[in-house]
């Protein structure tokens, strides 16, 4: 498994343990003190991830081997259908659409998929979408308002992309009426902030009656690093940056960004990623049900308070 810096202590001792395992035969003596490394093992990855800062965080949200949304969408939804394409200009392998099962139940699945290898990575442009990615998404929405269909949406990007095609094609205006169609649609949507949440490219996904992230994500008007880069001209100093963001899901909690923290397994979601989709399943069927129990108006007005409540602000006399 892939690992970041500071948990090479545990990633070796795990390690050391499937050696001896792989030697363990039963005949000489090595169960005790594999057992004994498992229980060594344990209380390091405990006191590890119980003592994090906010930049180790950070980069958990980020890690290498941390689920995507088409990881979570095979262990939590059935039967899923993705449709492609915007209608306009071309199909954006960034934002994955579609309809998908949950509990037997018809509903609309949307979200940011990164990728694994390189070839991967380039294909899907590093989560980042542009504005085709967008429209594809609003069209499944509309399509799901038609139908009576739920609208999930996973969000994982860094941010929209800002490359100049983009911004030719109109991604500020994609991202801005992506912003209305959320606001006005008929139909429960809940939002899950499942690694990065990051700017207008998160926030385009993010307008829904119930808005999660999951333990160790992030959400953000900026990276780090690019906070660091206008702030002080050095990038270098993301670390210094991300504490001054407030972007780590308690403190999206606390603020009243989110309505819930999706508990992830003990050292992180890429150290289990099944159980890191039970426990995601457990908290959409939570929130989905009494959601589709209310009449489209007054979900609609809960939702136009939810965010109107945001923030604060001094009005001028």
């Amino acid at each position: 498994m892939a690992h970041l810096e500071f948990e090479r202590p545990l990633v070796e001792l795990e390690q050391r343990i499937r050696d001896l395992e792989s030697v363990d035969d039963g005949s000489d003596g090595l169960g005790g003190q594999i057992a004994e490394l498992r229980a060594r093992a344990d209380r390091l990855q405990r006191d590890l991830y119980d003592d994090l800062g906010t930049w180790e965080k950070v980069q958990l949200s980020r890690h290498p081997e941390r689920p995507y949304f088409l990881d979570y969408l095979g262990r939590i939804f059935d039967d899923f259908v993705e449709l492609h394409g915007d209608r306009a200009f071309a199909d954006d392998p960034a934002i994955v659409a579609g309809f998908a099962r949950l509990d037997g139940r018809s509903v609309a699945v949307i979200g940011h998929q990164k990728g694994r290898s390189t070839k991967e990575k380039v294909h899907r442009n590093f989560g980042m979408a542009n504005p085709e990615g967008y429209r594809k998404a609003m069209r499944i929405m509309e399509m799901a308002e038609r139908f009576g269909r739920p609208v999930l949406t996973f969000i994982d990007t860094p941010g929209a992309y800002p490359g100049l095609g983009a911004e030719e094609r109109g991604q500020a205006e994609a991202i801005g009426r992506s912003l209305l169609v959320m606001s006005q649609l008929k139909v429960p949507i809940i939002a899950t902030v499942i690694g990065e949440g990051g700017s207008g490219g998160a926030l385009a996904l993010g307008v829904a009656d119930r808005v999660l992230m999951l333990q160790y994500s992030t959400y953000s008007v900026i990276t780090p690093e690019g906070c660091a880069s206008i702030l002080w001209r050095d990038g270098a100093r993301g670390p210094e940056a991300a504490e001054q963001l407030k972007l780590l899901a308690s403190h999206a909690k606390k603020n009243g960004i989110v309505d819930q923290v999706v508990d992830e397994p003990v050292g992180g979601a890429h150290r289990d990623a099944d159980r890191a989709a039970e426990l995601l399943g457990k908290a959409l069927r939570e929130h989905l049900e009494p959601l589709e129990a209310m009449e489209p108006g007054p979900r609609i007005d809960a939702r136009y308070a939810k965010f109107r409540a945001m923030g604060r602000y001094l009005e001028a006399r």
